[in-house]
């Protein structure tokens, strides 16, 4: 009998399953029928929508227009970056996310008081080639006036096929008659790396701006050149401002200072086909060079992936501030009529399986605004050493900086383009300058700036002035002020006598714009950034890292307060929202 019990219920666990098998199976296919008729129920309720609205809409529409303003508000909802690219705009797509390039005269313009004038000449091209000045106001283009243009419209113009020639009028300060120049527009492509060289004794220095076609091979052979000095032994690698752009290039980048197979990152989506790891595929240049990473909130993407990676490998230490935090990826698709669609179809995952991803767009708030990763979710993860880096809020570095801000003094005095018409001014009146690397603007210099700026609209309303306002507003409210209406009037007073100085308070600040903005007039974007840092106080820290040799290696060990990088309540992960929250709302 108990043996017979025994079979019954063997008997009845298999049914039992088999049964709770085909329910699931059966609720399965429910469940992507029910999907599929959803999705087909909206197409034909979209389908039907836009047909009436097209059909008895009171007035007359473009359906072109009507349905991309559908569209963009559809994808909107999902991410900023899942967007419909139309045919009109694939060129322009193309330029800004996969390769630098365009046929024109290598120059950029702005609006000015109606004006379109030139902002930046590029070394090399067309335009310097021509004698194009920075500051030449542009009367035409092609026989085009460009009064009461905006700035797209006159590039539209400038821009062409390479070999072909573009027409112009320009007005230059301190002569008299209009310059009629003909350029020949050429290819126009800007490198990933706009500079590359030693920054000491024994560093050197790699900047990387953006990974657009070809940038790994770029920072190849900068780091190749640059290792043919043998006194040089340490790296800085600048990643400072970069957006990103291709995820290959960035494991490319990775691979250049790590063991070949090692794993990079890895991509998992909703669609099993794309989930993809990254491993390096080729042998490494230099595994044991001691590197420093710069980052700070502008890094963002491919940055992140190959900052993170170095970190987690224990192969770089990282210096600066928090990282964007953009841990999507994003692929394009081919639309019907040259259309293009670029959607996020993964999350990607560094080395320890951390996403850095900051932002959860899949869970917007009723109102649409979307959140941060909650501290409380945030996961712990550990380096190839052990050390303990955390998800959910970008890259933090292994020696966090407070990020340096312009005065209100120095904005202004950028905003109103005082710094970039006296650089003009000074141009005209110098012939040349020494070289980048060791001109000094002193204090004669100084002066004639100071001097200059008698009558010069540079208004502006610094941090103390805007709190002693919201100081007013509050007593008003709470009915103290006119009782304390002459202490008030006595410190705005004060404050106005001591804004008065402020041209010698932030010399030093004003006086390095003005070298980097006239430096650039006689040695173009190459002099900007050689005179740049020499002022930059984060390249001056990380140089100083890897000059500390016992330094550098305790935090790559995790030694101490290396330990644990950027700990969610942490006093430093704390200092380093609060810096962010500022800097945001500023």
């Amino acid at each position: 009998m108990g043996t017979k019990l025994i079979q019954f219920f063997k008997r009845f666990k298999r049914q039992s399953i088999l049964v709770i098998t085909i329910t699931a199976l059966l609720l399965s296919f429910k469940a992507v029928d029910d999907y599929y008729f959803e999705v087909s129920k909206n197409l034909d309720i979209f389908t039907t929508l836009f047909r009436d609205v097209n059909t008895y809409y009171v007035d007359s529409i473009e359906p072109g227009k009507l349905m991309k303003t559908g569209m963009d508000a559809m994808l909107k909802s999902l991410d900023p970056y899942t967007v419909y690219i139309p045919e009109s705009d694939i060129e322009d797509y193309r330029m800004t996310h996969v390769s630098a390039e365009y046929g024109g005269i290598g120059a950029l313009v702005h609006s000015r008081d109606g004006d379109i004038e030139i902002s930046e000449i590029y070394e090399g091209f067309p335009a310097q080639k021509a004698g194009l000045q920075v500051g030449d106001k542009i009367l035409s283009v092609n026989g085009i006036s460009t009064k009461g243009k905006k700035v797209d419209q006159v590039t539209d113009v400038m821009k062409g096929q390479r070999g072909t020639t573009v027409k112009m009028t320009l007005k230059r300060e301190g002569v008299e008659q209009p310059l009629e120049k003909s350029i020949v527009r050429d290819e126009i492509k800007f490198k990933n790396v706009p500079y590359y060289g030693m920054v000491g004794p024994n560093t050197g220095y790699i900047r990387l701006t953006q990974f657009l076609e070809n940038s790994a091979q770029e920072v190849r052979e900068a780091l190749v050149e640059l290792k043919k000095n043998p006194a040089m032994t340490s790296l800085v690698f600048d990643l400072r401002g970069n957006g990103g752009g291709l995820l290959r290039d960035a494991v490319d980048i990775v691979n250049l200072f790590v063991e070949n197979n090692q794993l990079i990152v890895s991509q998992k989506g909703k669609v099993r086909e794309m989930n993809v790891e990254y491993n390096a595929s080729k042998p490494a240049v230099d595994k044991e060079i001691p590197v420093v990473v710069l980052i700070d909130r502008g890094s963002a993407s491919a940055s992140e992936i190959v900052t993170g990676s170095l970190q987690e490998l224990d192969r770089a230490v990282v210096v600066g501030q928090r990282s964007f935090g953009k841990g999507l990826v994003q692929q394009t698709y081919n639309l019907s009529y040259n259309t293009l669609l670029k959607v996020t179809i993964a999350k990607y995952y560094t080395p320890s399986g951390r996403c850095i991803q900051a932002l959860d767009y899949s869970h917007r708030s009723d109102a649409g605004s979307v959140s941060k990763v909650a501290d409380s979710l945030i996961k712990e993860f550990k380096t190839k050493a052990g050390r303990s880096v955390f998800d959910g809020s970008g890259v933090y570095p292994d020696i966090y900086l407070d990020p340096s801000y312009y005065s209100p003094l120095a904005v202004s005095l950028l905003d109103n383009n005082q710094v970039f018409d006296f650089a003009n001014k000074y141009f005209r009146e110098h012939s040349t300058i020494s070289p980048a690397k060791s001109y000094v603007f002193n204090d004669t210099d100084y002066d004639s700036f100071v001097q200059y700026l008698q009558g010069k609209k540079y208004d502006y309303t610094d941090r103390s002035e805007k709190q002693l306002e919201v100081l007013k507003n509050a007593l008003v409210k709470d009915k103290h002020f006119d009782r304390l209406k002459n202490e008030y009037e006595a410190m705005k007073s004060e404050m106005a006598a001591n804004k008065k100085e402020d041209l010698k308070n932030h010399k030093e600040e004003v006086r390095q714009l003005l070298e980097e903005e006239i430096v650039s007039r006689y040695y173009y974007q190459t002099g900007r950034t050689e005179t740049s840092l020499r002022n930059d106080p984060e390249l001056k820290r990380a140089i100083e890292v890897l000059q500390d040799k016992n330094l550098y290696q305790s935090i790559l060990r995790g030694d101490g307060a290396y330990k644990v990088i950027g700990k969610p309540g942490s006093e430093a992960h704390k200092k380093a929202v609060q810096e962010r929250e500022e800097s945001e709302q500023d």
